[in-house]
């Protein structure tokens, strides 16, 4: 299986555009296993949506090594080939001198080879001083190729590339012109989530154009020529294997264009537990008979009168609740299960005091917009955790969101954070029931005991 990884310069150098057009492109002919460095989940849904393979994601700062090795080896069972997208700047991570959460410490675990994307603009031999500087910034770094990024004519791609090839020695692989108004379709989180976008030709129309302009630059043989060889492993990782246990519960997760905001690894550890996943649609759907319910994260207040009507589903979740079934809500479940949500300034399309009823299973209110916030969370469960535990369970994971949540006084909350933000500052996880709302996304995989005891409680709850 060959390797690599595609990294840039800083953010906004187009390396999600051109992973995104390497993995179409490699994909027609080849089974593509891709990865996105870092908490995010919006990246992952265009690869996903490119290859027909889940995108995973890779980070040094909530992951240990034996955790990303497991992800790894698992997702590129039955891969052709494994790309993985960096995260911001080659060596942005976590903290200022130690390299924890960055692009660079995934490259270096796998060592895998870096192609850089530099954003070109307005410089050429200062592409290759730039380039330098990156390859002697960490020894254990193999920059195996470059791309440069909105060139603007043969002239500027000839400058760049004999400065980068004569001070540098690295190839240049691809060269991508600046090309006005086509860009994927930003909104103020990011992108638009691959999962809503894909029922509109216009959307999926601009991918194609991208992935063509892109590819017609790139020289992919060349880049497949630097890929590093790696062995496929065909044994599944002991944190995946599954669990032969019988008559296990029925576990309800919502997931539509309003609620997509997962990690690949939440389905696998769920069904490698013998749960049964059903999945709905709050904007279109019916809540299903279930042992326990997972509601994500995702651009709620577009589709707050869509869900907002479906009055029917809001008053089962509230009965479900209210019956103790197990309920575990993270940042867009958290404002649908809150009373509402309002917006308090013309916002994104929205006009000012506009507002949307929602689910009222969390004694809670929901504001919109609030200042960008986006942060790693680590932390641990208190006790007044829902489901069962003999001891506090690590969070790990991260926040990002524009919204504020207003609690009623008196409201118990299930996270105690040592980093990162919650509801109330350090708290976060409003307690009511047997159900939990948090703005911290955990991650699966290091937070899997904490996803375990969920399942535990949806379990007793099938049996009870």
């Amino acid at each position: 299986m060959k390797a690599f990884l595609v990294s840039g310069d800083r953010s906004g150098s187009g390396k999600t555009s051109i992973t995104l057009a390497i993995a179409a492109a490699l994909s027609k002919k080849k089974n593509v296993q891709t990865f996105k460095v870092g908490m995010d989940y919006i990246d992952p849904s265009y690869l996903t949506g490119v290859t027909g393979r889940p995108c995973r994601n890779l980070d040094s700062f909530v992951m240990n090594k034996d955790e990303l090795t497991a992800v790894f080896e698992h997702a590129c069972i039955g891969a052709d080939i494994a790309i993985v997208e960096g995260v911001r700047g080659l060596y942005e991570g976590a903290e200022s001198i130690e390299d924890i959460g960055s692009t660079a410490s995934i490259a270096k675990h796998f060592g895998l080879p870096v192609i850089l994307v530099i954003d070109a603009k307005s410089i050429t031999r200062s592409a290759a001083a730039l380039l330098y500087g990156f390859m002697k910034f960490d020894p254990e770094i193999r920059i195996a190729g470059v791309i440069l990024n909105n060139v603007r004519g043969e002239r500027h791609i000839r400058k760049a590339t004999e400065a980068i090839r004569h001070y540098c020695n690295v190839p240049v692989i691809g060269a991508i012109p600046r090309v006005e108004n086509l860009d994927l379709t930003m909104r103020y989180l990011g992108l638009v989530p691959y999962e809503e976008g894909q029922k509109d030709k216009p959307f999926l129309d601009r991918i194609s154009s991208i992935v063509e302009m892109i590819c017609s630059h790139l020289d992919l043989d060349a880049l497949l020529s630097l890929s590093h060889e790696m062995n496929n492993k065909v044994k599944i990782p002991d944190l995946f294997l599954p669990d032969n246990q019988k008559n296990k519960a029925k576990i309800g997760i919502a997931r539509d264009e309003a609620f997509n905001f997962y990690y690949a690894d939440l389905f696998s550890l769920i069904e490698s537990k013998g749960y049964e996943i059903k999945y709905f649609s709050p904007v279109h759907g019916d809540l299903p008979d279930a042992d326990g319910y997972i509601f994500g994260g995702g651009y709620l207040e577009y589709h707050g009168h869509k869900l907002a009507d479906n009055h029917s589903l809001m008053e089962d979740i509230r009965r479900a609740a209210e019956d103790q079934r197990p309920v575990f809500a993270e940042c867009g479940g958290l404002m649908y299960l809150c009373r509402k949500i309002k917006i308090l300034e013309d916002f994104s399309g929205h006009s000012k005091g506009t507002s949307f009823q929602m689910a009222d299973v969390l004694p809670a209110s929901c504001t919109i917009p609030k200042k960008r916030f986006v942060t790693y969370v680590s932390g641990k469960t208190t006790p007044d955790f829902p489901f069962k535990v003999k001891k506090p369970l690590a969070v790990k994971g991260h926040a990002f969101h524009y919204s504020s949540v207003h609690p009623d006084d008196g409201i118990s909350y299930g996270y105690e954070l040592y980093r990162g933000y919650g509801i109330n500052e350090t708290q976060d996880g409003i307690v009511k029931h047997n159900v939990i709302g948090s703005y911290t996304h955990i991650h699966p995989v290091p937070s899997r005991e904490l996803l375990y005891s969920f399942l535990s409680a949806c379990l007793s709850d099938s049996s009870s």
